[in-house]
């Protein structure tokens, strides 16, 4: 291996609908692994060639038809295909795999949660928050140095949304998702390498909505994709770095690509 090595994370939102800025963004950033979330395809029809082309050669999928999916792009090799259902319900949400030194890396994409923030009135919010506390769960069952990054689908922090008064009642930044998420990071004792290297109050967005006729101008957005790591591996951590340009490239997703460096 590498005497560093960088980890990427990007909810694509349909790798094939939005390869060519994947391939960008390989070319240019060039990170060791990337990790994708909603990669929407079937392990049997994903585009591997133009990935493999560009020297990621060790691929770990886990799709499904039209929705969810993540997978795992890589230079260097990987073990340990892991899935875990915390869905509870077959979704495609979650890959693990084990580095060549031993660390973990758990990519996961957590639900949406619809647009109520009601688990009665909607479902999809209990589910969101359901697939939360088995995560927590399993956060106490760690016994390597782990990785965890995706698309968290929770901004929990008031400098982590363009208006914590108006989206308060918002799904994704509810005081209810904002206190599972906390109980996640305690339950693994997480270092949340974002706010490590950007400490609040600091503007530190990764997703904006497409319903913005001027993304860029407006700049409502959210931090929703999360890099954190056990405390084991804090000081590994070298850098940690948002393209934010992404959002502005050709038929973009709505997210943007997280970066972080780790010393190895």
């Amino acid at each position: 291996m590498p005497r560093t090595i960088r980890i990427a994370s990007w909810n694509i939102n349909s790798v094939r609908a939005r390869i060519e800025i994947v391939a960008r963004f390989l070319s240019e950033q060039a990170p060791d692994i990337l990790c994708l979330q909603e990669t929407k395809v079937v392990d049997e029809q994903f585009p591997e060639t133009p990935f493999r082309t560009l020297g990621y050669k060790h691929l770990m999928l886990h799709g499904q038809p039209m929705h969810h999916g993540v997978c795992i792009l890589s230079k260097i090799p990987l073990t340990q295909d892991d899935r875990l259902d915390w869905q509870n319900n077959g979704e495609a949400r979650h890959l693990g795999v084990r580095l060549p030194n031993g660390w973990r890396l758990e990519n996961v994409y957590i639900p949406a949660g619809g647009d109520v923030p009601d688990r009665e009135e909607n479902p999809k919010f209990g589910q969101k928050l359901d697939f939360l506390e088995r995560m927590i769960a399993w956060s106490g069952t760690l016994e390597h140095p782990t990785i965890l990054t995706g698309d968290f689908n929770v901004a929990p922090l008031e400098s982590d949304v363009w208006s914590h008064k108006q989206l308060l009642n918002v799904v994704s930044h509810t005081p209810i998702e904002v206190e599972t998420l906390d109980r996640l990071q305690a339950a693994g004792d997480w270092v949340d390498i974002g706010r490590h290297f950007h400490a609040a109050p600091a503007r530190l967005y990764t997703w904006w909505s497409y319903r913005a006729r001027d993304w860029a101008a407006s700049d409502r957005g959210r931090r929703l994709d999360h890099m954190w790591v056990t405390p084991d591996l804090k000081d590994h951590a070298v850098g940690h770095v948002v393209h934010e340009p992404a959002r502005g490239w050709l038929r973009p997703s709505d997210h943007i690509p997280i970066v972080t460096e780790f010393r190895l």
